[in-house]
């Protein structure tokens, strides 16, 4: 409550027309410690499961992207659209910093200037605000009402009651600037673009059985920021208003369709981008005299042939994501196949596919010059951050941080031989302070070891031939694509990327009583072939989507 009261108290006077969001009192907000009561473990498939309890409701704002998507399809291509708030992303996800996160007033402020200039764009423009409002104003506010009906609908995904579009008819009579009919509607748009209904997802459920029932718009409006991070499509409405989305069967058929639109793909690429951490690559930068390689616009291309991998395997050939681990294929240009030592395809332009030669160390997903960067160090490789990654984004276990104390200098010693990083690890594990996190860490990290702070294989440091030895669930392996082969078959990958999908769709970490629905997914994931479009069909028509717990008193 405390959210909309300072959201209330900061919007501009315009908005005192505005009605309070229906039974506010019914939410509740994880607070970061509420979030954190969840484990990150998974759980095995041999453990007890206690029945499904459904997790707290949440009330988030729109994530920027969210917002930008949703103002462009209400609006269309051309706008100015400002961040409001810098996004977050604890627990990998941005749209879990939404639901923890508060507003400020530089934050208010932000969405009203944007607003304002969205709707002078529009409205200053005669074919565009007469495609949006579909009539011509006049002093009868016939016109007035039927826009606002509609857009409002559209806007806060829901039909708005009568006394909600009464008192938005009433702004845009109060604010119509003599000679100027169209001046209401658009102060009255504006208005409506910085109600709560709007900037945030109000998601608060009916009384169910002791539970949350999401209602049928709230349904679409969960489906529509979960597959394609924007408000919901028409049809998607005309299904809510229908009552459709109230039943499995109705989210199952719309989870179907939604999969079938070319925006779906945005939405799977935004998943794994923020699951894998692309969005370091934006920011990657390397010393051009050791690696000469690296060019102005090599990030960039590291990051899109991990969006072109997911998207071949999720939707392109639609086969088991355990691919992503595996897959004899890639997809390189120019600069990439340099990088590679693949010869890039004669007549060839932008990315192609291609295959990697059977007796390559370069396979999947791990072996991309992209994840492999962004687990290294500045200049060097980092096998602690890439085992790491392994183990707490690919298997959902846990590394100890270390402790405040705790020299992390691994440079050479003084006099004497130069060692390996590799030998430089050992004597660091040494100290008892670090034993715990680095035994975790380092015996997956190190098979990367031949593979540079770029991505370019290698095969000798400081003299000596590297060497890319490791060891996963106590059986030893050689190599980044040996660790890769064995990911694909590890089932706790499986259930990871379930979890992690629960989370990003929810916009919250799971809670204990999840742990049926979870178990249950990962289950269905496996008997439809591990595809991942099923997963989120069958996610979509979960109870752990569909049901919430009740507000604690």
């Amino acid at each position: 409550m405390r959210t909309v009261r300072l959201l209330a108290a900061l919007v501009p006077a315009a908005l005192a027309c505005e009605g309070v969001i229906r039974d506010p009192s019914a939410r509740v907000t994880p607070t970061r410690t509420d979030a954190r009561v969840a484990s990150d473990a998974v759980a095995d498939s041999t453990t007890p499961v206690a029945p499904f309890e459904p997790g707290p409701l949440t009330f988030p704002r729109l994530t920027n992207s969210q917002y930008r998507n949703a103002l462009t399809d209400l609006f269309g291509l051309g706008l100015t659209i400002e961040p409001a708030e810098a996004d977050t992303n604890p627990f990998l996800f941005t749209n879990i910093g939404a639901s923890l996160a508060t507003v400020s007033q530089r934050g208010v402020e932000g969405w009203e200037r944007t607003a304002r200039a969205v709707t002078q764009t529009v409205f200053s423009d005669p074919p565009r605000r007469m495609t949006l409002v579909g009539c011509t104003p006049d002093a009868t506010d016939t016109c007035a009402r039927s826009y606002l009906q509609r857009f409002l609908r559209r806007a806060w995904r829901r039909p708005a009651d009568a006394p909600e579009v009464d008192r938005y008819v009433a702004l845009a009579r109060a604010t119509t600037a003599p000679g100027d009919p169209w001046s209401g509607l658009r102060y009255a748009t504006v208005g409506a673009l910085q109600s709560p209904n709007f900037v945030y997802r109000v998601e608060l459920g009916e009384e169910n059985g002791g539970r949350r029932k999401y209602t049928a718009h709230e349904m679409a409006s969960r489906l529509g920021f979960a597959l394609w991070d924007s408000i919901p499509d028409e049809e998607l409405l005309t299904a809510a208003d229908n009552g459709s989305l109230s039943t499995e069967e109705g989210v199952r058929a719309q989870a179907e369709r939604m999969l079938r639109s070319p925006r779906a793909r945005a939405g799977v690429r935004a998943f794994f981008v923020q699951y894998l951490g692309l969005s370091a690559l934006d920011h990657l930068s390397r010393d051009a005299a050791q690696f000469p390689q690296m060019t102005v616009t090599l990030a960039e291309s590291m990051r899109k042939e991990v969006e072109l991998l997911v998207e071949d395997v999720v939707f392109t050939q639609d086969v088991d994501f355990r691919r992503l681990f595996s897959q004899r294929q890639s997809f390189i240009n120019p600069e990439l196949g340099q990088l590679y030592g693949v010869p890039y395809p004669a007549g060839a332009s932008g990315f192609v596919r291609v295959d990697l030669p059977e007796s390559s160390q370069r396979g999947g997903l791990l072996t991309t010059a992209g994840i492999l960067a962004i687990t290294s160090h500045q200049n060097s490789t980092s096998p602690t951050a890439r085992g790491r990654f392994v183990s707490e984004r690919l298997r959902c276990e846990p590394v100890p941080d270390p402790p405040g104390n705790v020299q992390f200098d691994l440079g050479q010693p003084d006099g004497g031989a130069r060692l390996t990083l590799r030998e430089r690890l050992e004597r660091h594990r040494a100290n008892p302070a670090c034993t715990a996190c680095h035994l975790i860490t380092d015996p997956l990290g190190l098979g990367f070891e031949n593979f540079d702070a770029i991505g370019a294989l290698r095969t000798m440091e400081e003299g000596m031939s590297v060497d890319a030895s490791g060891e996963i669930n106590g059986v030893m392996f050689v190599g980044a694509r040996a660790l890769s082969e064995r990911l694909a078959t590890d089932p706790r990958v499986a259930r990871c990327v379930v979890k992690q999908l629960y989370r990003f769709t929810q916009g919250r970490l799971d809670v204990a009583g999840e742990t049926a629905t979870l178990e249950q997914l990962t289950r269905r994931f496996e008997d439809n072939g591990f595809r991942f479009k099923r997963l989120i069909v069958e996610l979509f028509a979960s109870e752990g989507f569909r049901f919430a717990a009740p507000p604690s008193s």
